[in-house]
């Protein structure tokens, strides 16, 4: 019997702040991708978030590495509000 293979979408979702986020959890897409380049398995990432689906840890990982220069970007302007938040701060 052959596979029914059907396309799906990335299990992320925008949310009106502009966070874009894995699933149905608040979990951020640039932690996830963050513990992955740290060298984190997926199983490893399912266990620091909990709430997290190892299902969906897998199809953000694989949407990173097909959009790694739009993702990296996110990343750095993640990182880049940041550091302007905290130099607002002290």
């Amino acid at each position: 019997m052959p596979l029914d293979i059907q396309p799906e979408l990335p299990p992320l979702r925008n949310d009106p702040d502009g966070s874009v986020r894995v699933g149905d959890t608040r979990v951020l897409l640039v932690l996830v991708v963050e513990a992955y380049q740290d060298g984190a398995t997926p199983e490893e990432i399912v266990l620091g978030y909990p709430d997290l689906d190892l299902a969906d840890v897998y199809g953000v990982i694989a949407y990173y590495l097909r959009r790694k220069p739009a993702v990296e970007a996110v990343l750095a302007e993640y990182h880049r509000a940041g550091d302007e938040l905290r130099a607002k701060i002290e």
